[in-house]
């Protein structure tokens, strides 16, 4: 989201005090109106950033963050179409916002027709993971899952994409406990407002959003719209000074408490990302991580840089650093895009880790005992039936008798 011009707090973007001490980029060049600024665009001038850091003899560092955006630096894993955005207002809508328009079934089911392999890993409600396969396929003829074969298939690619693109790289991965973290946060959002984010929502929303709520055309999925802590504040900004004052403050508090609980279930996110994609998964194509612990600020020097100096420095001059990076036992029988049908809750599951999460849950339980108690009710009618039938023949049979002569 920093990429966007505006909503500075919200984004957390650094300060230009501190854009002074160490050269930045990628900060604050997208007009806030456009809303389909891709991955594909970010990689591609990230990547010529990055070349022309090293050429000048330093050493570039990526600070996340977005994650499909980190893995799209680290590894070949993007499939180029004959879309390009320039980022500028006012451009028409690419193939892949126009496909997401449709019903999420529908998109599913075309899919499922071009390129089954791709759909069977996909959620139908992922609409934009959809949209983009479909989009690959209409815009190269080539199926989404054979780019990804292809890539996989090149000499140091694995099971997240093709080959490392700069084979000397090292994750520093900063990382707390989840009550310090969790309190931590809290506190971010209290500093933001403190920092002026009030007006700063009042101000992006009269520039950007008021005219296409009107219109009701507000889109909080595309752009720095979908930013954490903008859409958070939705109610508040549109009924502000045509509502009683009290209703406006408690939509101010829930707003307020809605950014910190969404911002803390993006960390979560971030952290389950981390040791799902780097450190569960085998493969030749994966930097070491090494973990920075940041529960305690006062031991910031110990904990942190000095350590992160030392393997740095370590990897500049091709020597293995003293800190042993993190392991964690890969799981290398778990698939993580099976594709499974609850019949009982109508429901699909990708993963195998999260159906088993699905089959343990309360819901499903729910309805697997409800289910359970209609089989037994049928079982027993069924029982009954089959009672009075046998009676209703014994009778006739005694009957037969009685009238024999």
């Amino acid at each position: 989201m920093q990429v966007y011009k505006g909503l500075d707090i919200i984004t957390n973007k650094i300060s230009p005090q501190e854009q002074t001490l160490c050269g930045h980029h990628m900060i604050s060049f997208v007009d806030p109106l456009v809303s389909n600024y891709t991955v594909v665009d970010f990689r591609n001038k990230a990547a010529a950033l990055i070349e022309d850091i090293f050429a000048r003899e330093k050493i570039p560092i990526v600070v996340g963050g977005t994650n499909y955006y980190i893995e799209s630096l680290l590894w070949k894993v993007l499939v180029d179409t004959k879309e390009k955005t320039s980022p500028s207002p006012g451009r028409a809508a690419d193939r892949r916002v126009e496909l997401e328009q449709l019903d999420g079934r529908e998109l599913h089911c075309r899919l499922s027709h071009v390129d089954p392999e791709m759909a069977a890993k996909l959620h139908p409600h992922d609409k934009r993971k959809v949209a983009r396969s479909l989009q690959v396929f209409e815009e190269t003829g080539i199926p989404h899952s054979e780019f990804l074969h292809r890539q996989r298939e090149e000499e140091g690619g694995g099971p997240l994409g093709g080959p490392l693109k700069y084979p000397n790289s090292c994750i520093l991965w900063l990382y707390a406990d989840q009550a310090a973290l969790d309190e931590r946060l809290d506190k971010r959002v209290d500093d933001m407002m403190a920092a002026g984010l009030l007006e700063e929502l009042r101000d992006f929303h009269r520039r950007y959003n008021q005219e296409k709520v009107a219109e009701n055309c507000q889109d909080y999925q595309h752009g720095i719209f979908q930013s954490i802590g903008f859409k958070e504040f939705h109610e508040y900004l549109i009924t502000e000074g045509k509502c009683p004052q009290e209703t406006s403050a408690l939509l101010l508090e829930k707003g307020i408490q809605a950014l910190k609980l969404v911002t803390k279930r993006y960390a979560r996110k971030q952290n389950k990302w981390v040791r799902n994609r780097f450190l569960r998964r085998p493969g030749p194509n994966v930097p070491p991580v090494y973990g920075l612990q940041v529960s305690d600020l006062s031991q910031w020097d110990e904990d942190v840089l000095k350590p992160a100096l030392q393997i740095v420095e370590s990897f500049i001059q091709g020597q293995q650093p003293s800190a042993d990076p993190v392991k964690m036992e890969s799981e290398i029988n778990e698939d993580k895009r099976s594709h499974h049908v609850c019949e009982l809750c109508n429901r699909v599951i990708i993963g195998d880790r999260e159906w088993a999460a699905h089959t343990k849950s309360k819901s499903h339980l729910h309805h697997l005992k409800k289910r359970r108690k209609l089989d037994s009710k049928l079982s027993a009618a069924e029982s009954r039936v089959n009672v009075t039938e046998t009676q209703g023949e014994s009778e006739g049979t005694e009957n037969l008798g009685q009238d024999r002569p």
